[in-house]
């Protein structure tokens, strides 16, 4: 079909079929505006995919949905995810051994282990209960409007200790943020902290994947272009596979790199890179669906979990699914699994000498990096709309509200 050939208009053109793109082509399909969603992949999720091997559900690395966020649950239908639940605590490595680390507010007998545990001192651990009370009391829009600084920093000030720091915030928000030097924002941190607290960390028992799934079940089937990847577009128009499709507005929902190279700009956007091994085991290591981090342990690995232990879909009948996750870019390491196959062996036993390694999944495009001065903005640049993670805060809700507030922006002009 030559390029004058073209289908019929539609009141908006979305390129991208990852949370953002399918939140704000959603927004204005149900707002009665025509849609049509242009995806060069060959699925609906972005960053947010799973696959099934073996009869195992394996994420495109390890994420999780936090049940407290506020805009995308209340877009989304959280109760047909069947959200599952992590404990609200964590294991953490320290001399030689796991330490149990709980939220004692809503696991009060877990108060004595966990005011106990070599894991900083009981002054920090105080102090993780005033900021839990400071942030559940303080409003999301003070906390995107507040003064802010790296992590690290604020922590500092906050008056934890080295530590504590060390030994908790870098190995737990570190495998949040997917950078263990803390440098990201504050209020992504506050933002985070307070969803923790008022919420916990769940999986959909189908996957992480059941997310976007069930957004774009909401649009027509004729609604969504699989595998058609944009070559240019204007304000009105964009051209795939020599296809000229017309519009009133475009937007486009990608990554940023994709993002400029289509506006034909240069990016400013870094990323925080990620690797996760995934393993079959016939026992889970660990008995609770808890995450375990490195703490002062030395090696590779970052943090671990057993998915199925949390969500019993992840695995087939009899079998577990184990998740481990290794921060930065390994992409180019050779010996990448056999030297975390070697780590598990350390910290679980000889057990771990039978794990199957069913696929590792490096993602150097992981979470945009979010330091301190990053600014949102939802004007169009040369007549075109943008949205996606990068433009608001570096998660799923950043990715959501960054969607449905540029549909708003756009069902306003019409």
């Amino acid at each position: 079909m030559s390029e004058s050939t073209h289908p019929s208009p539609s009141d908006v053109i979305v390129i991208g079929a990852g949370l953002a793109g399918l939140s704000c082509a959603v927004r204005l399909h149900e707002s009665g505006r025509s849609v049509r969603v242009l995806e060069a992949s060959d699925g609906v999720g972005g960053r947010v995919r799973t696959d099934e091997v073996d009869g195992f559900l394996l994420d495109r690395g390890f994420q999780v949905y936090l049940d407290a966020y506020p805009e995308a649950g209340k877009f989304l239908d959280l109760e047909a995810l069947d959200l599952r639940p992590f404990e609200a605590g964590a294991l953490v490595w320290n001399n030689a051994k796991l330490h149990r680390v709980m939220d004692v507010f809503r696991k009060p007998s877990a108060f004595v282990s966990s005011a106990f545990a070599p894991i900083g001192s009981l002054r920090d651990k105080c102090l993780v209960a005033k900021l839990r009370a400071k942030l559940l009391r303080k409003p999301i829009e003070d906390i995107w409007a507040g003064p802010e600084m790296a992590t690290s920093d604020y922590l500092r000030n906050f008056g934890f200790s080295a530590r504590m720091i060390d030994e908790f915030f870098r190995s737990f928000y570190g495998g949040i943020f997917l950078e263990d030097l803390l440098v990201t924002s504050s209020r992504q941190f506050e933002f985070t902290f307070k969803m923790f607290s008022s919420g916990s960390a769940t999986l959909p028992n189908a996957g992480m994947q059941a997310i976007p799934k069930q957004i774009a079940a909401r649009l027509p089937d004729e609604a969504v272009y699989l595998e058609t990847k944009v070559e240019s577009l204007g304000p009105d128009h964009v051209v795939s596979g020599g296809i000229r499709y017309e519009a009133d507005h475009v937007v486009i929902a990608t990554d940023a790199e994709t993002s400029a190279r289509l506006l034909g700009k240069e990016t400013k956007t870094r990323w925080n890179s990620t690797s996760c091994l995934y393993f079959a085991a016939d026992r889970a290591p660990l008995a609770d669906p808890i995450i375990a981090l490195h703490g002062d342990r030395e090696g590779l690995i970052h943090n671990l979990c057993v998915p199925s232990q949390v969500a019993p879909g992840y695995a087939p009948e009899g079998k577990a699914l184990i998740s481990a996750s290794v921060i930065g870019d390994h992409e180019e390491n050779a010996d990448l699994t056999r030297t975390v196959e070697a780590e598990l062996i350390d910290w679980f036993g000889e057990d771990a000498e039978t794990w199957k390694h069913l696929r590792t999944e490096h993602i150097p495009h992981s979470l945009p990096v979010d330091p301190p001065g990053h600014s949102d903005s939802l004007e169009p640049i040369d007549g075109i709309w943008i949205c996606g993670d990068h433009t608001q805060s570096a998660s799923i809700e950043g990715a959501i509200v960054s969607g449905l507030l540029v549909a708003n922006s756009i069902a306003s002009e019409f």
